[in-house]
């Protein structure tokens, strides 16, 4: 079993309360358009399920910097409302008037200095699960429902951050995209003195890809690096006229929208702290989920994933979920074959999680899965074609 304190977790489902940090850059002059277009979000926002209060704050150093502080009552409230059509419509108009901006996000775990009124202390100590644990109950039970509760203990790190990208390219295209994905040169890992490049990995299911990266430093910083190199910015003009959804990447307000779509989080990150061997066989399974299903779906396999990560027997070392409405992807790092233990690879091993499974699957036409050949069956559909996966050399 894995030691909770070597246990390496990232999660969105421990149901603590969520502070966003939306740092801004105005342009000169533009302040009250600012102002009128943050009022108008303002009102939206107010208005979302899980949004509990927001603060507007100006530099008193450099009035062109702002600051927008909001808090939630838990990450999967916020980020449905992110990564929402309702969303990208919403933040349009600030683009007039802001040069830059950078948004942080961060589970609540302790409050000090502050009078939280009667019982409030039976919420921010409230026992909730064992230390190290990435999930808490569905809803807190104490007398302050509305504020939701804090993160139970601190979480264990590893430097990298972990991100997606996924979108479809038109029916019959799929062989000449992967082509062009597996053959592109890799761009420079080396962001600056902070940031790194770490990995890179390319699957297809269908004609949906799926890239997911890992950073050591700034993710934001990374990504835009990326963006820049001529290995990519050529790649990505090559496999344009191949999209289902039109991009023009030279146009500053096209590339934000098409980027803005083709985010997949990852909402759960779960290593055994045991660092990455040659061994490992990276996989990744694409799970469509049922409309309106995707967070509960996420969810399931999250907590497949810690307990699998505990168990000795386990072949799986590392598991990062993905979620963006109702499209889940699951990455895993295995020692051994993959189809050794098809149930558990799939996320399904114990009593009736098939059948939950099936319930919340899109694809599941044909009932739930149940013998050992049915599973490796759902497995092999499930499971998303590797195009490439790439890992920087180590850092001299």
């Amino acid at each position: 079993m894995t030691a909770l304190s070597e246990r390496i977790s990232q999660s969105a489902f421990d149901d603590s309360r969520l502070r966003v940090v939306l740092l801004l850059d105005l342009y000169d002059g533009a302040q009250n358009q600012f102002l009128e277009v943050y009022e108008d979000l303002h009102k939206q926002v107010s208005s979302v399920p899980g949004h509990i209060r927001d603060e507007l704050c100006q530099s008193i150093e450099n009035p062109s910097q702002w600051l927008i502080t909001s808090e939630w009552e838990s990450a999967p409230r916020f980020l449905a409302w992110v990564n929402s059509e309702a969303h990208v419509a919403s933040v349009q108009p600030l683009h007039g008037c802001v040069r830059d901006t950078r948004s942080l996000r961060f589970s609540v775990l302790r409050e000090t200095g502050r009078d939280h009124g009667p019982g409030a202390a039976a919420v921010a100590f409230s026992p909730g699960p064992p230390a190290g644990s990435a999930f808490a109950p569905a809803s807190a039970d104490g007398p302050d429902r509305t504020r939701g509760r804090l993160q139970v203990a601190p979480r264990r790190g590893d430097g990298v951050v972990r991100h997606a990208l996924t979108f479809t390219v038109k029916p019959g295209s799929e062989a000449v995209v992967a082509e062009l994905l597996s053959g592109y040169a890799s761009p420079q890992a080396q962001v600056d003195e902070n940031t790194r490049l770490r990995r890179t990995s390319l699957f297809m299911h269908g004609n949906r890809v799926v890239r997911a990266v890992e950073v050591e430093g700034d993710l934001l910083a990374a990504l835009r690096h990326v963006a820049l190199q001529p290995e990519v910015r050529a790649l990505e003009e090559a496999i344009n006229p191949y999209l289902e959804q039109d991009r023009d990447l030279s146009d500053p307000g096209s590339a934000r929208t098409f980027f803005t779509r083709a985010a997949l989080p990852a909402v759960h990150h779960v290593a055994a702290g045991g660092g990455e061997g040659t061994e490992l066989e990276r996989h990744a399974l694409f799970y469509p989920a049922k409309k309106g299903c995707g967070t509960e779906l996420a969810r399931l396999l999250a907590a497949q994933d810690e307990a699998a990560v505990d168990d000795a027997s386990s072949p799986v070392e590392a598991s990062t979920v993905f979620q963006r409405d109702d499209i889940v992807v699951r990455l895993l790092d295995l020692r051994g074959p993959h189809d050794a233990r098809p149930a558990l690879t799939l996320g399904v091993e114990g009593g009736h999680k098939a059948a939950v499974l099936a319930r919340l699957l899109d694809s599941a036409k044909d009932g739930v899965p149940t013998t050992h050949e049915e599973i490796s069956r759902f497995l092999e559909r499930s499971e998303m074609r590797l195009i490439t996966d790439r890992r920087s050399p180590a850092r001299a």
